[in-house]
């Protein structure tokens, strides 16, 4: 096994570890973050319906850096979960580790008005 082969398992492991303790319900929809090279994902899932709720990305965003992206990301989707009346949510930092980015995301949507 080579050393990026050992670095995706490490990742997939770590993920589904992650998956199987967090499940969003109705009252609590689950707050799932997805990071790609160019861009960060955010959606509120409802995982007994399995639909999803309210979803956000950075795609359109004007921001310079990556982290100010994120942080755009984090008070969108804490905006428009409030529109949706989702107030409380269950955080899935979806194996990535709680740094940077994902942090960003994570205290922009606190800020914004959402608990968790």
């Amino acid at each position: 096994m080579n050393t990026l082969q050992k670095k995706h398992t490490i990742f997939a492991r770590r993920k589904i570890r992650i998956r199987a303790k967090i499940f969003g319900t109705a009252e609590r929809p689950r707050l799932a973050i997805f990071k790609s090279h160019k861009y960060i994902y955010a959606q509120i899932i409802d995982d007994v319906k399995g639909h999803t709720i309210v979803a956000f990305d950075s795609r359109m965003s004007k921001a310079k850096t990556p982290v100010e992206r994120a942080k755009e990301v984090g008070v969108e989707i804490a905006k428009i979960a409030k529109v949706a009346k989702v107030a409380k949510v269950v955080f899935d930092r979806g194996g990535y580790i709680y740094t940077g980015k994902i942090k960003m995301v994570a205290d922009a949507a606190r800020e914004g008005g959402l608990e968790f």
